[in-house]
Protein backbone atom coordinates (compact mmCIF):
# COMPACT_ATOMS: atom_id res chain seq x y z
CA UNK A 1 0.00 0.00 0.00
CA UNK A 2 1.16 3.16 -1.10
CA UNK A 3 1.40 5.86 1.82
CA UNK A 4 1.56 9.42 2.59
CA UNK A 5 4.30 11.16 4.50
CA UNK A 6 1.42 11.33 6.80
CA UNK A 7 0.77 7.40 6.87
CA UNK A 8 -2.38 7.45 5.42
CA UNK A 9 -3.01 5.19 2.33
CA UNK A 10 -2.70 7.20 -1.05
CA UNK A 11 -4.41 5.06 -3.33
CA UNK A 12 -7.46 4.03 -2.76
CA UNK A 13 -9.25 1.45 -5.57
CA UNK A 14 -8.35 1.10 -8.59
CA UNK A 15 -10.39 3.15 -10.98
CA UNK A 16 -10.55 1.41 -14.73
CA UNK A 17 -8.64 -0.51 -16.44
CA UNK A 18 -8.27 0.65 -19.90
CA UNK A 19 -8.28 -1.84 -23.29
CA UNK A 20 -7.88 -1.12 -27.20
CA UNK A 21 -9.15 -3.17 -29.11
CA UNK A 22 -8.92 -3.79 -33.31
CA UNK A 23 -12.74 -4.55 -34.27
CA UNK A 24 -15.13 -2.88 -32.14
CA UNK A 25 -18.32 -4.50 -32.67
CA UNK A 26 -16.35 -7.54 -32.00
CA UNK A 27 -14.77 -6.60 -28.47
CA UNK A 28 -18.13 -5.17 -27.32
CA UNK A 29 -19.89 -8.14 -28.38
CA UNK A 30 -17.56 -10.09 -26.78
CA UNK A 31 -17.08 -8.31 -23.35
CA UNK A 32 -21.23 -7.38 -23.00
CA UNK A 33 -22.73 -10.83 -24.34
CA UNK A 34 -20.04 -13.45 -23.61
CA UNK A 35 -17.99 -11.79 -20.19
CA UNK A 36 -21.35 -10.37 -19.00
CA UNK A 37 -19.56 -7.13 -18.39
CA UNK A 38 -22.80 -4.40 -18.08
CA UNK A 39 -22.60 -1.25 -20.92
CA UNK A 40 -22.80 1.71 -19.04
CA UNK A 41 -21.94 4.61 -21.44
CA UNK A 42 -20.91 4.72 -25.00
CA UNK A 43 -19.59 7.51 -26.97
CA UNK A 44 -17.99 7.87 -30.48
CA UNK A 45 -15.17 10.66 -30.49
CA UNK A 46 -15.61 11.76 -34.04
CA UNK A 47 -12.11 13.35 -33.76
CA UNK A 48 -10.34 10.76 -33.07
CA UNK A 49 -12.28 8.20 -35.14
CA UNK A 50 -12.75 6.80 -31.86
CA UNK A 51 -15.35 4.70 -29.50
CA UNK A 52 -14.93 4.55 -26.23
CA UNK A 53 -17.75 1.96 -24.09
CA UNK A 54 -17.71 1.84 -20.48
CA UNK A 55 -18.16 -1.41 -18.91
CA UNK A 56 -19.41 -2.42 -15.51
CA UNK A 57 -18.71 -5.73 -13.43
CA UNK A 58 -20.74 -5.07 -10.20
CA UNK A 59 -19.59 -1.51 -8.52
CA UNK A 60 -15.94 -2.56 -8.51
CA UNK A 61 -14.35 -1.91 -11.53
CA UNK A 62 -14.56 -0.56 -14.85
CA UNK A 63 -13.19 -1.59 -18.01
CA UNK A 64 -12.81 1.45 -20.34
CA UNK A 65 -12.96 -0.50 -24.18
CA UNK A 66 -11.41 1.91 -26.84
CA UNK A 67 -11.19 1.77 -30.85
CA UNK A 68 -9.00 3.05 -32.92
CA UNK A 69 -7.97 3.42 -36.30
CA UNK A 70 -5.33 0.85 -36.97
CA UNK A 71 -3.48 0.11 -33.16
CA UNK A 72 -0.06 -2.07 -33.10
CA UNK A 73 -0.48 -5.57 -32.60
CA UNK A 74 -0.33 -6.71 -28.90
CA UNK A 75 2.80 -8.89 -28.31
CA UNK A 76 1.48 -11.41 -25.87
CA UNK A 77 3.61 -14.80 -26.15
CA UNK A 78 6.31 -15.07 -24.63
CA UNK A 79 5.50 -12.93 -21.80
CA UNK A 80 5.38 -9.24 -23.10
CA UNK A 81 6.76 -6.68 -20.36
CA UNK A 82 3.85 -4.45 -19.25
CA UNK A 83 0.12 -6.20 -18.33
CA UNK A 84 0.32 -9.52 -18.22
CA UNK A 85 -3.57 -10.28 -18.18
CA UNK A 86 -6.79 -9.70 -16.63
CA UNK A 87 -7.91 -11.64 -13.68
CA UNK A 88 -11.77 -12.37 -12.42
CA UNK A 89 -12.98 -13.90 -10.13
CA UNK A 90 -16.14 -16.90 -10.69
CA UNK A 91 -17.66 -19.15 -8.66
CA UNK A 92 -17.24 -21.74 -10.13
CA UNK A 93 -14.09 -22.05 -12.82
CA UNK A 94 -15.10 -25.77 -14.31
CA UNK A 95 -19.07 -24.51 -14.82
CA UNK A 96 -17.62 -20.86 -16.20
CA UNK A 97 -14.65 -22.76 -18.45
CA UNK A 98 -17.53 -24.54 -19.98
CA UNK A 99 -20.18 -21.76 -20.93
CA UNK A 100 -17.56 -19.78 -22.31
CA UNK A 101 -16.02 -22.98 -24.64
CA UNK A 102 -20.22 -23.09 -25.63
CA UNK A 103 -20.21 -19.92 -26.90
CA UNK A 104 -17.04 -20.79 -28.90
CA UNK A 105 -14.25 -19.16 -26.63
CA UNK A 106 -11.20 -21.28 -26.32
CA UNK A 107 -9.69 -22.05 -22.64
CA UNK A 108 -7.10 -23.45 -21.28
CA UNK A 109 -7.37 -26.79 -19.43
CA UNK A 110 -8.49 -26.05 -15.81
CA UNK A 111 -5.61 -26.09 -13.22
CA UNK A 112 -5.15 -25.37 -9.24
CA UNK A 113 -2.99 -23.20 -8.12
CA UNK A 114 -0.92 -25.05 -6.07
CA UNK A 115 -0.89 -22.29 -3.23
CA UNK A 116 -4.54 -21.66 -2.45
CA UNK A 117 -5.84 -24.89 -4.06
CA UNK A 118 -8.10 -22.98 -6.06
CA UNK A 119 -9.21 -23.39 -9.76
CA UNK A 120 -7.87 -21.49 -12.95
CA UNK A 121 -7.93 -20.96 -16.78
CA UNK A 122 -6.55 -18.72 -18.87
CA UNK A 123 -8.48 -17.15 -22.55
CA UNK A 124 -8.13 -14.70 -24.62
CA UNK A 125 -10.13 -11.74 -25.98
CA UNK A 126 -10.26 -11.07 -29.58
CA UNK A 127 -7.01 -9.27 -29.82
CA UNK A 128 -5.25 -11.63 -27.93
CA UNK A 129 -5.55 -10.00 -24.30
CA UNK A 130 -4.90 -13.10 -21.63
CA UNK A 131 -7.99 -12.79 -19.38
CA UNK A 132 -7.98 -15.41 -16.18
CA UNK A 133 -11.29 -17.23 -14.43
CA UNK A 134 -9.75 -17.47 -10.81
CA UNK A 135 -11.94 -19.70 -8.17
CA UNK A 136 -13.20 -16.86 -5.57
CA UNK A 137 -11.80 -17.31 -2.22
CA UNK A 138 -8.19 -17.37 -3.33
CA UNK A 139 -5.67 -14.75 -4.35
CA UNK A 140 -5.04 -14.51 -8.33
CA UNK A 141 -1.38 -14.48 -9.19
Amino acid sequence: MVMSEGGSAVLQAVHHIAIICSDYAESKRFYTEILGLESIREVYRKERDSYKLDLALGDAYVIELFSFPNPPVRPSYPEAAGLRHLAFTVHDVEQEAARLEAMGVKTEPVRIDPFTERAFTFFQDPDGLPIELYEEGGEAK
